[in-house]
């Protein structure tokens, strides 16, 4: 389950990251690397897919142009390989992942089934996923990181997650919990449940391109990453009903699959670290 998320040149692809010299945008030590370096992201990304999908205009484009049902595993490593090269990679690095998106943002354009023109990189789209992003990592990581944050680290966690997401497009992203809650509030007038973001509970939930021996602990992890949402969001997912039978366990089951996450996952290699111009 690792390799399919990771990929399977995982390893060499993390050592390049971390022992490439040169200087970082976030420095050892900032929430950002705390959070994204520990097992509780494989919930947390979980979530933020899940959440992110009650957004029709997102979800229309996400299923028109992303290849989720063709590849899903595919976009889960392209997405986990920007996360770790902009959190702990080069400065360099970081820039050109941060263009390769932008100009795939750029091609991708279209309108839903009512007549509503979209284009990725529109800013309110952008603002979105970011916002569902780290709201979802964030919740995860206190929930079953194996050192949450305190107040001011969480605050801090969504300031350096906002330097990010400005730099993908994101106007005037959160920069505190506070207003991450605010957004995420203020965005729920636009959110719904759609025969998109249903087939995409069901999919991640219930019908993963696992083999067999893996689904058990897959489904604890699903149940773990429901569990993360709210409960509005719960119910306009209609999660299938292996995973609302696991829910008592949740919390159990995802203690146990990220332990064994991080038992199975070798740390990361020396970092390369450079003296960086800016405050981080």
């Amino acid at each position: 389950m690792l390799l399919r998320i990771a990929g399977p040149e995982a390893h060499q692809r993390r050592t390049r990251i971390h022992a490439t010299p040169g200087p970082r945008w976030f420095r050892p030590g900032r929430p950002i690397r705390t959070v994204h370096a520990d097992a509780s992201m494989y919930v947390g990304g979980l979530a933020a897919l899940l959440l992110q999908s009650l957004h029709p205009v997102a979800m229309t484009a996400v299923w028109a142009h992303s290849g989720f049902r063709g590849d899903p595993w595919g976009r889960l490593q392209r997405t986990s390989t920007f996360l770790a090269v902009t959190t702990f990679g080069t400065e360099e690095d970081a820039a050109r992942a941060v263009l390769r998106v932008r100009g795939v943002h750029e091609r991708i354009a279209g309108a839903t089934t009512d007549g509503t023109a979209y284009r990725a990189s529109d800013p309110h789209l952008l603002a979105w996923v970011h916002i569902a992003e780290t709201a979802c990592f964030l919740r995860a990581h206190q929930r079953y990181g194996r050192r949450p944050l305190d107040r001011a680290g969480q605050d801090a966690y969504v300031a350096d997650m906002a330097r990010v997401g400005r730099r993908l497009g994101v106007e005037d992203p959160p920069e505190d919990r506070a207003a991450l809650a605010a957004r995420l509030e203020a965005f729920r007038t636009e959110l719904g449940p759609t025969a998109e973001s249903r087939a995409t509970a069901r999919y991640l939930l219930s019908r993963p391109p696992l083999p067999w021996p893996l689904r058990i602990p897959y489904a604890l992890l699903a149940a773990a990453a429901s569990d993360l949402l709210p409960r509005w969001a719960r119910a306009q997912l209609g999660l299938p009903l292996t995973t609302r039978l696991l829910m008592p366990v949740a919390r159990q089951g995802g203690r146990a699959v990220t332990a064994a996450i991080r038992w199975a996952t070798p740390p990361p290699p020396p970092s390369a670290e450079g003296v960086s111009g800016g405050p981080r």
